[in-house]
């Protein structure tokens, strides 16, 4: 722990939301109190406050990379005498099981979208690359499932490099968490974005068992910017928890949903395996192999109790 203070005391700028909060200063206001609203309807939970506090001068750090990276490539282009082609922006958003991820994802999908210069703006989640349910039981992996072996890597650094080279459309499976499994016989089509989120557990891993790379390039090699959201480990458990309690209420008229059984037990029973689940494969998974990334990542939002930002760790 000391030696990650440190870490991130000499290689990230630090922020509290006060000092934050007054980087919005500097940039013109391009959202309206009817965007804001729009913005609010993502997530019940989050404040109109900490959308001006803490994502409008994300919106102005990301402006600033994005336009910055642009130039530099077509630089670049002009000087090698090639067509002067926008490469789409990879943002990755990384970070615990149940830390928000999805959740900052479609806001800086809606908060981008705003401006102009982008003219489309696409979110993609990492568990569309997850292994069907049917083959993590036949390698034994259900218990592991969200740990990097889950996944299929090939498919994804695929996926990712042709969106880096600009191809006209990329297709992926579609996870859904109500089924709990890749949907059978549907996929999201990419069309070529201006900028593309990837958002998911493993956006910034490097060693995977059982992924053979010869060449050594990762998922990361392709991300211009990356962000990580961290909280407190209590916090995610009870996070979780609540999610799966969620998952649970809306279930209850649906017998196709993965969580159908647990209404057929109490709420407190479901809880308890909820608890369960995360000792056993959250909270490891998050040791071992997700917490470890957080010192790659370009911007650091560590939150407190309801999901609000608390401190903001910015890569010098």
């Amino acid at each position: 722990m000391i030696q990650d203070q440190k870490y991130l005391e000499t290689y990230y700028f630090k922020f509290n939301r006060t000092h934050w909060s007054t980087l919005r200063d500097s940039m013109s206001m391009r959202l309206t109190e009817e965007d804001l609203i729009k913005l609010k309807l993502i997530n019940k939970d989050i404040s109109l406050e900490e959308v001006t506090t803490i994502y409008l001068p994300i919106l102005k750090i990301l402006d600033l990379y994005i336009s910055t990276n642009w130039r530099q490539k077509a630089l670049i282009q002009e000087f090698i005498g090639t067509c002067n082609r926008k490469t789409p922006y990879i943002i990755g958003v990384t970070g615990s099981v149940a830390a928000g991820k999805s959740t900052i994802a479609r806001l800086l999908q809606a908060i981008l979208s705003n401006l102009a210069e982008y003219r489309s703006v696409d979110v993609i989640t990492t568990d569309n690359f997850l292994y069907p349910n049917k083959i993590l039981n036949e390698r034994g992996l259900m218990k592991k499932k969200g740990f990097p072996q889950s996944y299929d890597m090939r498919s994804m650094l695929e996926f990712v490099q042709k969106i880096k080279s600009g191809a006209k459309k990329v297709t992926t499976s579609i996870y859904s968490h109500m089924i709990y499994d890749i949907l059978p016989n549907a996929n999201k089509v990419i069309r070529q974005p201006d900028i593309l989120i990837l958002e998911g557990l493993n956006v910034l891993q490097h060693e995977i068992d059982g992924f053979n790379n010869p060449h050594r390039i990762f998922i990361s090699d392709f991300i211009d910017f990356s962000i990580y959201v961290d909280a407190p480990e209590i916090l995610l458990q009870n996070w979780y928890i609540n999610r799966c309690l969620e998952f649970r209420n809306r279930a209850f008229y649906d017998p196709t949903s993965y969580f159908y059984n647990y209404t057929q037990i109490s709420e407190d029973e479901a809880a308890n395996i909820a608890i369960q689940i995360w000792n056993e494969i959250n909270s490891t998974n998050l040791k071992e192999n997700i917490l470890p990334t957080r010192k790659r990542a370009t911007l650091i939002l560590t939150k407190r109790i309801n999901h609000e930002i608390d401190c903001i760790h910015l890569r010098k």
